[in-house]
């Protein structure tokens, strides 16, 4: 298990780039199962969890070639159901949550599929009951193998439907669109999530030749077609890191300029960090950070103790809680946190208390954090990240610390963030990665 030890309290400056949407690209690598054609996708991020996806489908036959570091070509021509029952597929689809995505395209153009109960942070419950209740509405059957601990799904046939889904699981919608787009007729999906995410998944598809109707919002109307083709697909750059860039330069008082961000996929991500009393500043397709000594947190308009809460898009994402949480710990004023979606993503603050801050965690889902205003800074402690995004949050907070921390299981950042440790040293933050 690595480690990063990091030496705080330093200022950082410079450009930073983005690394391709990791949401993004679980879902479009899995849509290349429905063709048998070529499909080329640029800007895929080296993290762990895409690198797994990558190799789970080269063991299900997919053919993959990389073009650069960051371009992809697959051919999904023909697929080893065999392999699903092997040791090596169990190995690794129960680590990765994104893996359950395969089973839509699977039953859209092979009619079977398989699926174990997959992996991913331990943040509280997460539910699979949005993707199969869309998969059956469409004509799929599920079977349970206790011995095997493996779900069977079976669709000789889907055929469109109109369904309410009830909750807006990212992860969930594009499951049932990916099945949709081959299925018969005419499938209505009403409370969709309309993520980004899934507004590049159904641009792409369209470009395969799907018919796609209502993107970007939460009614979405497909009507299936017989077949799709290959295409060129080009990921969106990573909100989740434009907002732990923004939380970064704040927390070390640095200027730093974040480029290419897709301004306008961001959504409330600037106007919340603004409401922390963050100045960012919009310059084309970047957003520049400048390097602030203080920032005080809003209060409402009647005086009441700001509220920043998670919620499905377009209200604020759950992935930069954490972040908005850390931020909040060296803002003037204080701040009320409301993680509505997951009740255990905000258990790590134990280790931000060690550290000086002063945050009531009020049950599984609030806490109230009440700023030092930099007049105290966090001092540098051991920790271990719990997740992926709680894991960035600390590394935040220990680059603002006084002395040295060491950040242990690091292995939990790398499935979401790229070389993190090299991009924040070029800005000259003093991090090393202690090897295991």
């Amino acid at each position: 298990m690595s480690s990063f030890e990091i030496t705080g309290g330093k200022k950082l400056s410079g450009e930073i780039i983005p690394q391709g949407a990791k949401n993004e690209a679980l879902q479009v690598i899995c849509a290349c199962l429905l063709t048998s054609e070529q499909v080329t996708i640029h800007n895929v991020p080296n993290i762990r969890d895409v690198n797994k996806l990558i190799e789970l489908l080269q063991s299900l036959g997919v053919k993959i070639t990389k073009n650069t570091p960051s371009s992809f070509t697959f051919q999904a021509i023909d697929i080893r159901f065999d392999h699903f029952h092997s040791t090596e597929f169990r190995n690794l689809a129960g680590t990765l949550r994104g893996s359950i995505m395969i089973l839509g395209p699977l039953l859209a153009r092979f009619g079977k599929g398989f699926v174990f109960s997959p992996g991913g942070d331990k943040i509280g419950r997460r539910r699979l009951d949005t993707h199969f209740t869309g998969l059956q509405k469409l004509g799929a059957t599920f079977s349970y193998s206790q011995t095997d601990q493996m779900f069977t799904v079976e669709a000789p046939a889907l055929k469109g439907d109109y369904m309410l889904l009830d909750e807006a699981s990212v992860t969930g919608t594009a499951n049932i669109i990916m099945a949709a787009v081959l299925a018969s007729g005419k499938t209505t999906i009403f409370n969709a999530a309309c993520e980004p995410y899934i507004s590049q998944l159904c641009s792409m598809l369209q470009n395969m030749g799907a018919d796609i109707q209502g993107i970007g919002s939460n009614l979405l109307t497909i009507r299936g077609v017989r077949f799709l083709q290959g295409c060129n697909h080009t990921l969106l750059s990573d909100m989740i890191e434009v907002g732990s860039f923004i939380g970064l330069a704040a927390m070390t008082r640095s200027a730093i300029t974040i480029k290419n961000v897709n301004y306008p996929h961001l959504g409330v991500i600037p106007d919340v960090f603004r409401r922390l009393g963050i100045h960012i500043e919009k310059k084309d397709d970047d957003i520049f950070i400048p390097s602030h000594d203080h920032y005080t947190i809003e209060p409402f308009l009647d005086g009441s103790i700001m509220t920043i809460a998670d919620a499905p898009w377009p209200g604020f994402t759950p992935d930069l809680i954490s972040i908005v949480l850390v931020v909040a710990t060296q803002a003037k004023g204080s701040v009320l946190i409301h993680q509505k979606m997951f009740e255990s993503r905000l258990f790590f603050v134990d280790k931000l208390i060690d550290m000086g801050a002063k945050i009531i965690l009020c049950d599984p889902h609030r806490a109230t954090v009440i700023g030092l205003d930099h007049q105290y800074p966090l001092r540098g402690i051991r920790m271990s990240s719990p997740d992926i995004r709680a894991g960035v949050a600390l590394l935040i907070a220990a680059l603002s610390a006084d002395g040295t921390s060491i950040i242990d299981n690091i292995e939990q950042i790398d499935r979401g963030y790229q070389e993190i440790d090299n991009r924040l040293h070029q800005l000259g933050a003093d991090i090393i990665r202690i090897p295991v």
